[in-house]
This record gives structure tokens, C-alpha cells and sequence, in this order.
């Protein structure tokens, strides 16, 4: 069985509406499911792991590897900054008999929904408003105001993508947006397990 005929969940947001944090919550609840790591050439955060977090490539690296056809997706999300999905990591969270979910950019998802159409359930996941995204992002300490704004610019471009998506899953109170997207997945895989 190829990568192609298995389901999966692409989880997208603007910046700072939360992605990461219900992701996580959806791994703990399905132990079924395995993070894809994406390759990025943006620089490493003081936290963060090779091979965990990103994969975190040259430039170079990540364009030779576009150029052998090994990303199922990527874009250039800011200028000069690259992200994308290797058809690599798909297939080792597979081979642990594990399905896939992405935490990933806004076009990255909309490029998996196009690849793997019903099978790849897309889930939007809305800030309540862009004032609570700023909030959010300046309560994070892990950019400076120049780099925020650009974040809060491309939210607001981000958001008219919406309608592209399976579900929109609003972030208001966390606890509602958790048991909402555990109730998503749900129906998705058609469980009938108790939440």
C-alpha cells in the first residue's frame, strides 16, 4: 500500500492561533497518530530539535531536494524561506503503522488537500480575532515586533483562505477547541469511542 491510499490530517492556522498546541492534544488522545516533521530553511530556535521540530536545511539543500522530486509539497512561506513536506517523513510515520498528521503552513495544507483529496482531512483553525493574535504571538517572546507584524500581515491573508478548508475550527476558550477537534477526528476515522 503507497503513502496515497492512507488517511490523514492536515491541521492549519495563521500564526499563534494554536495549531501546535491542539496537534499535541490530538497525538496524547489518538496515541494512533505521528507528527510529520517538516523541512524548513528558516534559522533554528534556541529550543528547538533537528529532526523533531524541522528538519532545518541550506537554502541549497532544500532546492536540491525540490529539484528530485523528494517534497510531496513546499512553498517559499516568506521570502527566502522555504517549508515543505519530504515524501520520506510520510512514509516512516506509515511505516510505524501510524497515520500521518501535519502541522502545517495554510498553502502547504491546501497543496496536501489537492494531492490527497478525501483522503486528507484539512482543519482550519481561526484566532478569534487578529487583536488576540498579536496577543498571543507578543506573549510567545520568541520574535521581535518587526517579525510579529509580518506574522499578523500574512494572518490577515491567511484567513481568506478559509473556505478551502474541511473544517473551521474556531480558538476561542481551549478546552472547547479541544474537545471539538478530538470530536473532528472522530468522525473523520467514523469512531465511535467515548472523548
Amino acid at each position: 500500500m503507497s503513502y496515497m491510499e492512507h488517511k490523514m490530517i492536515a491541521v492549519t492556522a495563521p500564526s499563534g492561533a494554536g495549531k501546535t498546541t491542539i496537534v499535541k492534544n490530538l497525538m496524547q488522545v489518538f496515541p494512533n497518530m505521528a507528527f510529520s516533521v517538516s523541512a524548513t530553511t528558516r534559522p533554528k530556535r534556541p529550543h528547538e530539535v533537528d529532526g523533531k521540530d524541522y528538519f532545518f536545511l541550506s537554502n541549497r539543500a532544500f532546492k536540491e531536494k525540490v529539484a528530485n522530486g523528494d517534497f510531496v509539497e513546499w512553498e517559499e512561506v516568506y521570502p527566502g524561506i522555504f517549508y515543505g513536506t519530504l515524501k520520506s517523513e510520510i512514509l516512516r510515520v506509515q511505516s510505524m503503522g501510524k497515520v500521518v498528521i501535519f502541522d502545517i503552513d495554510v498553502k502547504g495544507a491546501v497543496n496536501l488537500k489537492r494531492e490527497f483529496r478525501e483522503r486528507c482531512l484539512t482543519i482550519f483553525i481561526k484566532p478569534p480575532s487578529i487583536d488576540t493574535l498579536r496577543e498571543r504571538l507578543e506573549n510567545r517572546h520568541t520574535e521581535d515586533a518587526k517579525t510579529i507584524q509580518k506574522r499578523i500581515d500574512k494572518a490577515a491573508f491567511e484567513l481568506s483562505y478559509e473556505n478551502k478548508f474541511d473544517v473551521t475550527l474556531i480558538n476561542d476558550e481551549l478546552e472547547s477547541a479541544l474537545l471539538n477537534s478530538k470530536k473532528i477526528v472522530k468522525t473523520f476515522f467514523n469512531l465511535k469511542l467515548p472523548l
